[in-house]
């Protein structure tokens, strides 16, 4: 079914004018008009309830994935692993959609990268949570940032009082510089919960629910 669409679409823009082409939405991007100086998508405030709360990495969904139908997914991984959820949405959406709910892709924002590149990837992860919004899945925003200029848009196209998702497992050599972005996260979005993806550092505020990096076919809720 899945070949079936991507062939579908593929003859479809074989056919398509320059100007549908220049036209169209996953071209322009704007089906979700934005907040802020950088009209950055954003991602509703959604709940979901947090007893017992799984993730399995996107790298180990598959179609029809009953034993795990209950758990999230989260996209805490390589980036090049996501396989194509900005490029092409609609290629894994029967995926995503059978999971209980779906983080936001976590697109790096690396201090190498320039601020119009970490910019994006803030960006595109707000608009694929937008979208599969759009499409009826639950959504919980990942929240990323690098060191201080990277606030002025990393904690953009979240509402106040949602839920989110953040990781600790790749960071603790930078403990201070992520208390710094979780702090000015906290104190800018008032997070109703936060699913922590690794041990959380004991001066992280909020009501954690912590999640072990385990086995990639079972992330279960650390004790």
């Amino acid at each position: 079914m899945i070949y079936e669409q991507e062939l579908l679409f593929s003859e479809t823009k074989k056919t398509m004018s320059a100007r549908d082409k220049r036209n169209a939405p996953n071209f322009l991007r704007n089906q979700f008009p934005g907040i802020g100086k950088f009209g950055i998508p954003t991602v509703k405030r959604q709940l979901v309830s947090l007893e017992n709360v799984g993730l399995i990495a996107c790298t180990n969904t598959r179609l029809d994935d009953q034993e795990y139908f209950d758990f999230g997914v989260h996209f805490f991984v390589d980036d090049y692993d996501f396989g194509s959820p900005y490029e092409n949405p609609e290629k894994t959406l029967a995926l995503y959609s059978q999971y209980r709910f779906c983080l936001t892709p976590d697109y790096s924002v690396y201090a190498e990268m320039p601020a119009w590149r970490q910019l994006e990837s803030v960006a595109h992860s707000r608009w694929c949570g937008a979208w599969w919004q759009s499409k009826g899945m639950t959504v919980i925003p990942t929240i990323s940032w690098d060191r201080y200029p990277s606030f002025d848009f990393c904690f953009e196209g979240v509402e106040i009082g949602s839920i989110v998702a953040v990781a600790t497992y790749a960071c603790r050599q930078q403990r201070m510089s992520f208390m710094r972005g979780y702090d000015a996260m906290f104190e800018r979005l008032k997070p109703l919960a936060i699913i922590c993806y690794g041990t959380p550092f004991p001066e992280m505020r909020g009501n954690i629910i912590a999640i072990t990096p385990c086995h990639p076919r079972q992330f279960h809720r650390e004790i």
